[in-house]
């Protein structure tokens, strides 16, 4: 019996579900992906995991990693022992070579500009979720080209409160000096460094409460910073500032205030972090 109160057997049968509940091409060439992949990318690469005794062993998750290179998406799965479904912006179908591949292994093409398209994309998480399954999603929403973390969006807090999935932080340290921006081809023989935080539990929270998916969200980038230790500006990800070192930060005054942080030392500690009253 695990820790949820669901047997082994239906544990197993979970793992399973997504692949019901998702059109039939995503995630179809994963499996054999990652049996490629894991020995192939443990050879190519010094790969340290921290914090994998925090996986559950059964039930769904979401995991929330920092995205500073193109090779993340493929660093975290490759160390996970079950199957990640993640979400991936919609231009890598408009390429041919990607446009099969990334479906088949495992990616739900997300619209970043939102609306119905960007809810369809929600949607099939949550059946993923719902279906006892990993999905992985990058709370910034697209990469971070100054190699600073950025604020977070809510979809994965909102997420979390409907279908009552833990939020794992994932901080992935060495991947951006493996492969940097605008690199075609990643350095080898590198080390990189991915490690898992301690689930950030939302039962109780308040379903369609906006203010409680930032706040969530906050603390949520407040725990990856921790684990991979960028500096955090509080605009979103692909801003001019972003691009431009050069734009200096909003003044502290003009920030707008986020949820009270932790000391480092209690980021690995599993707690609801919000409640509702009745």
């Amino acid at each position: 019996m695990s820790a949820d109160g669901s047997s082994t057997a239906s544990a197993e049968k979970s793992v399973l579900l997504p692949n019901d509940v998702l059109p039939e091409h995503i995630g179809r060439l994963q499996p054999l992906a990652m049996k490629l992949v894991r020995p192939i990318f443990h050879r190519l690469w010094d790969i340290d995991v921290e914090g994998a005794e925090h996986l559950p062993e059964t039930g769904p998750a979401i995991f929330c990693p920092n995205h500073v290179s193109v090779i993340d998406s493929f660093m975290l799965p490759s160390v996970l022992p079950r199957a990640l479904t993640y979400v991936g912006k919609a231009e890598y179908l408009d390429d041919w070579k990607t446009a099969k591949l990334f479906p088949a292994l495992g990616m739900i093409p997300i619209d970043r500009r939102g609306g119905d398209s960007a809810r369809a994309a929600l949607d099939a998480a949550k059946a993923v979720l719902d279906g006892g399954g990993w999905f992985g999603i990058y709370p910034e929403g697209t990469r971070s080209r100054s190699g600073k973390l950025h604020k977070g969006h809510t979809g994965a807090a909102r997420l979390a409160v409907e279908t009552g999935a833990p939020i794992y932080p994932v901080g992935l340290v060495g991947t951006r000096e493996i492969q940097p921006p605008d690199q075609a081809r990643p350095h080898l023989f590198m080390k990189a460094t991915i490690r898992i935080g301690a689930p950030i539990m939302v039962e109780g929270a308040r379903v369609g409460d906006r203010a409680v998916y930032r706040r969530i969200i906050d603390e949520v980038m407040f725990e990856i910073q921790a684990l991979c230790g960028q500096e955090y500006v509080n605009t979103y990800a692909g801003a001019k500032s972003d691009v431009d070192p050069a734009v200096p930060a909003p003044p502290k005054d003009e920030v707008e205030p986020t949820i009270p942080r932790r000391s480092s030392a209690s980021v690995l500690t599993p707690r609801p972090l919000v409640t509702t009253g009745s």
